[in-house]
């Protein structure tokens, strides 16, 4: 993956700015906001939005295999940053109080997010095509046909310049990385496939708690009185 790990950076930085934002409010309001306050209740919907988001868009995009908007890795990318910067509003949101409904669904929260760290590694384990397509094993032995026949060209020439040699240097570590991932692809599915298995029933518990604390939350706070 192009630019492997900048989402996390990303990420980071978004946290680090939400944060400098709440101990502002915190500095302002010489206390803890609540959870029903506007400014909990807005980091919770906006949180809430973004996991939202972090369940679906990328969900949708790897089922268009052809589809040309926007490569797998960058949409990859935009689902780790709001995998991470989504339930870390929600953390704010509750204003650090975890009883009933509330606590089960931060606990999930956590869970998944723990869980997505997971599947982010077994991920980096598959070969995929430059778009972040999963790669089959004949679309592995292609590539390393192509790259073997480009370490070919070069072999048997006499004198190899400092360019030359740098790249026939990252064409056969192009090749080793590839290697190790052909060599581990059957496992890594399986892996995944195991991933898939837990992380999506606990997905679907988290945001059926979600869904029932927020119209809990409607009901009491707004319609019942």
């Amino acid at each position: 993956m192009r630019n492997r790990g900048i989402e996390l950076w990303i990420a980071l930085g978004l946290i680090v700015v939400i944060t400098l934002v709440y101990f502002g409010v915190v500095f302002v309001l010489k206390g803890i906001p609540g959870a029903s306050s506007i400014f909990g209740h807005g980091m919770g919907i906006v949180g809430f939005i973004l996991m939202l988001f972090t369940e679906t868009l990328y969900s949708i995009r790897k089922r268009q295999r052809r589809a040309s908007w926007g490569a797998m890795s960058t949409w990859l990318q935009f689902h780790i940053i709001t995998g991470l910067v989504g339930p870390y509003m929600v953390l704010l949101h509750t204003s650090w109080k975890y009883n009933g409904l509330a606590g089960l669904t931060m606990l999930l929260t956590l869970v998944i997010v723990a869980s997505g760290f997971i599947g982010r590694y077994i991920y980096t384990k598959i070969p995929r095509t430059a778009v972040g397509l999963e790669m089959t094993s004949g679309e592995v032995d292609s590539q390393l046909s192509r790259l073997d026949q480009g370490v070919q060209q070069y072999v048997g020439q006499q004198r190899l310049d400092r360019e030359t040699t740098r790249k026939l240097s990252e064409l056969h570590r192009q090749r080793q990385r590839l290697q190790r991932q052909k060599d581990s692809l059957a496992a890594a599915r399986r892996l995944m496939a195991t991933w898939h298995a837990i992380h999506i029933p606990i997905g679907a518990a988290l945001f059926t708690a979600a869904f029932v604390h927020i119209a809990a939350t409607i009901y009491f706070v707004y319609l019942a009185g």
